[in-house]
């Protein structure tokens, strides 16, 4: 029983686990701005491809430019 006792004790005094966690739930975090930052330069830069696609072709030599 005081083993069982003096374990519980080191369990509930020992901190590695909790900065685990910490540390998991920030790098969660970091991943999820990191994707949503990729995402989002992505979006702008088929945005920004498709205007200089629409504005080729609209260009009098520019009929034969395929996008």
């Amino acid at each position: 029983m005081n083993k069982l006792m003096t374990m519980t004790r080191q369990f509930r005094d020992d901190e590695n686990g909790a900065a685990m966690v910490e540390y998991s739930i920030l790098i969660g975090i970091i991943a999820v701005a990191a994707i949503t930052a990729i995402v989002g330069i992505g979006a702008y830069v088929t945005h920004q491809f498709a205007t200089l696609c629409t504005t080729l072709k609209a260009h009098p030599n520019g009929a034969t430019i395929t996008c």
